[in-house]
């Protein structure tokens, strides 16, 4: 029986059983965003564990791990031919290893979907990086009147036409439960 290395970082999808870890990845990843922010309320870092628990019977994803240890995350689901897709945390001494983007591969690799949509706040300059990086174009800006804005972003992941995505108030982007 072959193993992989103690360091080699394995994706599988995701499960309910991986919610206790996956909360204490998310927790500790967004923590740089509440200072980024000013705002340690952010549903990232209020999330209960029955809440994670729930979400993650009703979505997708996958997680990242090194040595049986989950070091990353990221949470799907599709809707009106969109794969929306939501959380994606890395363990802070992970970060800059890559994970983030194979998550993100992962996730696009395994839809039907001929289009993905995430988002991020407007201050979170790496995770825009990231996401330009890996093919992501900035589709709707919503001023939060703060100073601060939800930039939504998306992917065409086929040749198929793009379809309307997630139906928005008054041409507005919603974002997603994710």
């Amino acid at each position: 029986m072959t193993s992989e290395p103690a360091d080699e970082v394995v994706l599988t999808r995701v499960s309910p059983d991986d919610a206790g870890e996956i909360l204490t990845i998310q927790r500790a990843a967004f923590v740089s965003e509440a200072l980024i922010y000013g705002d340690a309320n952010m549903p990232p870092l209020v999330q209960t564990l029955e809440q994670l628990t729930a979400e993650l019977q009703e979505s997708d994803g996958w997680v990242a791990r090194r040595a049986h240890r989950i070091v990353g995350a990221i949470r799907t689901r599709e809707l009106d031919g969109v794969l929306l897709i939501g959380r994606l945390a890395i363990a802070p001494d992970m970060q800059g290893e890559g994970i983030g983007r194979r998550l993100l591969e992962a996730a696009e690799q395994h839809t039907h979907a001929a289009e993905a949509e995430l988002f991020t706040g407007s201050l979170s300059e790496a995770n825009i990086r990231l996401y330009e990086r890996c093919g992501y174009v900035e589709s709707v800006r919503i001023e939060a009147g703060d100073g601060t804005a939800t930039v939504f972003m998306r992917k065409q992941l086929t040749d198929a036409p793009p379809g309307p995505g997630p139906s928005r108030p008054n041409g507005a982007a919603a974002a997603p439960a994710l």
